[in-house]
């Protein structure tokens, strides 16, 4: 393909280079610019007319930038380069683009600036996370520029802009200074009139969209503001783009006439140039010595790297820029020292929505137990004036906590469906019900410390590692590794080469390459004439491993077999003696492997999803544990509470990166129509694909099985659900797996450990019913290979709906980029992964008092154990009569206070608390007096607890402190008012 654009673009001139998608717009892109052209790049909208785009917004959101680009470019030689699938829509013309420039001491009139960005196509949000969102607060204003690296700060001072400041996503904090900015449009940049009448379009149409609003579908209805570039512009097409015209118009509503893109000039091959791969650059360019020589890098020190002789130095004309071009013909040698690796932009999310604690949630107290969260409400004690938790218990008993002691509450969480029974205030009960579960903790806790300390002391087989021969693997894989993966392979072969025996977890989501860093542990156990298992939950898993790994390892002359309940007696006994001679070196299986006996020489067992096996085989896996290298993997993430006391026991390694090559899922929001799962199934029939449908009720889903045959009478569908017996499920998974059909129909016990490359649409009906957790890994199913996924998630009824249930499926639309998780997914995910380490069935005790404070508890006892005890949690009462809290015109959005609040509860040292406070004066602006005097009250509890003070309080001006061995003392502030009484607190306790 480049020979042929680089023939092309030598001598021609084209204004628009039509491709087939975003790989050849990057090919096509890297000779443009190497020719002298300033080349444009339009994002592959991939969506058909009437598609609710809300899941296609990066791409829009690239095309309105690229454009603006385009058109304040004023220079002769520019280049537009488009997928195909973009340019057949209408785009919008010229005057849709403009900038608007913010100054250093400008004034602006906020309801004009708040309209003017609702026009451009703006989202506005609690929290600027992504382009194209912004968020008002007071004073300040979170813009986050569409194009830019970093989103924007902008602090006014009355209506004068006093500072511009980018800021980082994570932490939400701001860095340099800036002098002006140019706004640019989200979507185009619209007058109040436009966007009405699109709006009203919008609305006068028949979408199956679930909000119907320009960032839904805008683009559909710009009309007479859009244009077909094809018709103003000089265009020319690659043959790719060409081939894929017929699939482009299987669905042609509002595209330009095929017969115009079939007219176009087509880019021919390439006659003079040969595109080349060498493998030893020193000498191919010795070979072509006699030629003109370019070579192109992005640094010289790759170039520095060849050593090449000075005789070929001399001739090289060497260019210093980003290209991969690698072109020969008889005269011209082109070559490119850069990685053709495609930089997804990595998304980044703040670090700072730990956990959405909302009104209504179930929360757990740490001495009364199990209560429901119903808000913060400002109690007027003694003359000041404080905020307080407000949790409801059984027979409607209220229970107020201070907002500063926030930390001895957490959200609950136990498995889905899960709604706890609140306890009663003033009963000893809940207290009793830990003393029993404490102990129970200590069993398991003495467990994992005395299977640990065991294989401190035995001996391991010690495994050379050879990097050269490990190298060649890696090179096999035909992708480059992450830099997860990189650190943990080298953590897996520390853990082999130490002499210890290893009992490591790897833990990563779907998808994010677990499996290839398992191949290079075993590969270098192989190497070492070792042999090793690989042990799976289910038949399928097996049958997918095994082929995987057989893929992998057949290069390098290392036998595999597959051992599962279809294998005869005959060809077992076969395979453990061809094992047991060296011949076979990899065994993959179910747990039937664990009742093999007498199998020689292996060093390594892979555990896949060992929380999914039975009580029995666990037993037998931890016999293992104490004689072989054990490598389990889990694609669900580790608590971070049981992270630091599960290291002194067993060691982690975390995969958060995903692969380069992971294309993602597009997620659709839609209510229920017939309609919608007639198109969604036929979209992915069309390109030989395969769906699952799932839909959670055992009882009448044999009724939904006969109603999608109704839509689409020659479906071939099987069910599958928890009462069918595991052996029936394997054989109906493993028949969709070799497509045997076309629809699985399944109850969610397809969320994991499934790897389905042919399935890539999901329909999830009655979507509203499922947590946001298990809603983000049922999608995990789909888009695992080089395909686009596709997700819908059905609801009945929209109207029914609460706000915050509409708010979490949009934004699971919206958040369709990989590893997304979003912030409470990722916690109700991370919690349940504690269960699945532990590989205990504590579902019961859980239930009781709820993941987090189950896990807590877990890890005292550990640390108990260890000799390490943790420090009994003191507390400190603090009575004072100063008004001390964020106030609503601080921080006027409850969800961002109460985070403020949990996260200032939690913080240990003054040095936290400092840090914190400093950031939400850079997010929200000045601290007025009530919510400085709560930093201040921060400030003294900690301090106290340092100085072993259990209660501060004061009458007047007399303040009294009471030390927990008894002791008191009392002083006098200078007054009563607030400043002073905390002024003489703290010089006292300093």
């Amino acid at each position: 393909m480049q020979e042929d654009f680089f023939e092309y673009l030598k001598s021609n001139k084209p204004e628009l280079l039509i491709v087939s998608d975003d790989k050849e717009a990057l090919i096509a892109r890297d000779i443009a610019h190497f020719l002298g052209f300033k080349p444009f790049i339009l994002a592959d909208l991939r969506a058909n007319f009437g598609d609710d785009l809300l899941s296609f917004s990066d791409e829009l959101k690239q095309i309105s930038n690229e454009l603006n680009e385009y058109y304040s470019y004023n220079k002769q030689n520019k280049l537009l380069i488009s997928p195909i699938r973009t340019i057949v829509n209408k785009l919008p013309k010229k005057e849709c683009f403009k900038t608007k420039k913010i100054s250093f001491a400008d004034t602006i009139n906020l309801e004009e600036f708040k309209n003017l960005l609702y026009n451009w196509g703006y989202n506005f949000v609690d929290i600027v996370e992504d382009e194209g969102e912004v968020s008002i607060r007071g004073d300040i204003i979170d813009i986050f520029i569409v194009g830019d690296e970093n989103p924007v700060r902008i602090s006014l001072f009355d209506t004068e802009v006093e500072s511009i400041r980018y800021f980082e996503i994570e932490s939400q904090k701001s860095f340099n200074e800036l002098e002006e900015i140019f706004i640019k449009p989200a979507f185009l940049a619209l007058d109040e009139e436009q966007t009405k009448e699109i709006e009203q379009k919008i609305n006068s149409s028949n979408s199956s969209a679930f909000i119907n609003n320009i960032q839904s579908l805008g683009f559909w209805f710009i009309d007479e503001l859009g244009e077909f570039y094809t018709k103003k512009l000089n265009s020319t097409i690659s043959i790719n783009a060409k081939d894929e015209i017929d699939e482009v118009y299987i669905f042609s509503k509002n595209k330009i006439n095929k017969e115009e893109i079939l007219k176009l000039p087509v880019i021919e091959k390439a006659k003079k140039y040969v595109n080349v791969k060498p493998t030893n650059i020193i000498e191919f360019l010795e070979f072509h010595k006699d030629k003109k020589i370019t070579i192109i890098s992005n640094t010289q020190t790759k170039l520095k790297a060849l050593e090449l002789n000075e005789a070929v130095l001399k001739k090289i004309n060497f260019i210093q820029s980003f290209e991969v071009i690698n072109l020969v013909s008889n005269d011209e040698v082109i070559l490119s020292l850069n990685n053709e690796v495609k930089k997804r932009k990595k998304k980044k999310r703040p670090t700072i929505v730990l956990d959405e604690l909302k009104v209504g949630d179930f929360v757990v107290h740490e001495v009364h137990g199990i209560g429901k969260f119903i808000g913060i409400e400002p109690v007027k004690i003694m003359g000041g004036t404080k905020d307080f938790v407000v949790l409801v218990y059984a027979g409607d008993d209220r229970l107020l906590i201070p907002v500063e002691n926030i930390d001895i509450i957490d959200r609950y969480v136990a498995d889905s469906g899960i709604i706890p029974t609140l306890d009663k205030l003033g009963k000893n009960s809940f207290s009793k019900l830990k003393a029993k579960i404490k102990d129970k903790l200590f069993a398991i806790a003495n467990e994992i410390i005395k299977l640990a300390a065991l294989r401190e002391v035995t001996e391991g087989i010690k495994i050379e590692i050879n990097k050269n021969l490990i190298k060649e693997f890696q090179k096999e894989a035909g992708f480059s590794y992450t830099k997860d993966q990189i650190k943990a392979i080298e953590e897996i072969f520390a853990d082999l080469s130490s002499g210890k025996i290893m009992d490591r977890l790897l833990s990563g989501d779907v998808g994010f390459g677990k499996t290839e860093v398992a191949m290079n542990a075993i590969f270098a156990v192989s190497l070492n004439n070792y042999n090793s298992l690989f042990i799976c939950p289910t038949t399928l898993l097996a049958h997918q491993h095994y082929n995987t790994l057989q893929k992998r390892f057949n290069k390098f002359n290392i036998k595999v077999a597959k051992i599962d309940s279809k294998t005869t007696t005959k060809e077992k006994n076969e395979i453990i003696k061809n094992y047991n001679d060296g011949n076979i070196k990899i065994i993959v299986g179910t747990h039937s492997l664990l009742n093999l006996k007498n199998l020689k020489n292996t060093a390594l067992a892979i555990i896949d999803e060992e929380h999914k096996f039975g009580v029995k085989q666990k037993e037998k896996i931890k016999e293992l544990h104490s004689k072989l290298h054990i490598l389990s993997m889990s694609a669900t993430p580790i608590p971070r509470t049981l992270n630091l006391a599960l290291s002194k026991v067993k060691s982690l390694s975390e995969l958060k990166t995903a692969p380069v090559d992971r294309i993602g899922v597009r997620s659709f929001v839609k209510e229920y129509d017939e309609k919608v799962i007639k198109e969604a199934i036929l979209r992915e029939l069309r390109r030989g694909g395969q769906i699952f449908y799932i839909f959670n009720n055992i009882a009448t889903i044999e009724n939904k099985k006969n109603e999608i045959l109704k839509i689409l009478p020659n479906l071939k569908i099987k069910i599958i659900h928890s009462k069918i017996n595991s052996k029936e499920a394997d054989n109906i998974l493993l028949e969709f797996a070799n497509k045997e059909f076309d629809l699985l129909l399944s109850t969610s016990i397809v969320e994991s450990g499934l790897h389905l490359p042919n399935s890539n649409t999901i329909i999830i009906e009655g979507a509203n019913n499922f947590g946001i957790a298990d809603l983000h890994q049922l999608r995990g199913r789909v888009g695992r290979g080089d395909k686009l996924g596709f997700c819908y998630f059905l609801v009945k009824d929209k109207n029914r709906l609460t706000n915050e249930a509409i708010k979490r499926l949009v934004a699971l639309e919206r958040n369709s980029y990989l590893g997304s998780g979003i912030a409470l997914a990722h916690q109700d995910l991370e919690i349940r992964g504690g269960g699945n380490i532990l590989g205990e069935a504590q579902s019961g005790h859980i239930k009781q008092i709820g993941y987090a404070l189950y896990l807590k508890m877990l890890e005292e006892a550990i640390l108990t154990l260890s000799g390490e005890v943790k420090e009994e949690n003191k507390t400190v009462e603090i009575k004072l009569t100063i008004s001390a809290y964020l106030s609503s015109d601080f921080i006027n959005d409850d969800r961002l206070r109460l985070d403020a609040y949990r996260r200032l509860g939690k913080a240990k040292t003054t040095e936290e608390i400092y840090t914190i406070a400093d950031e939400l004066e850079d997010r929200f602006g000045k601290f007025d007096r009530v919510s400085s005097q709560f930093i201040d009250l921060l400030i003294i509890k900690i301090k106290a607890l340092n100085c072993d003070i259990k209660q501060i309080s004061n009458f007047n001006q007399n303040i009294t402190f009471k030390y927990n061995d008894e002791r008191v003392i009392t002083f006098k502030a200078n007054s009563k008012d607030d400043d002073d009484i905390i002024k003489a607190v703290l010089e006292k306790l300093q």
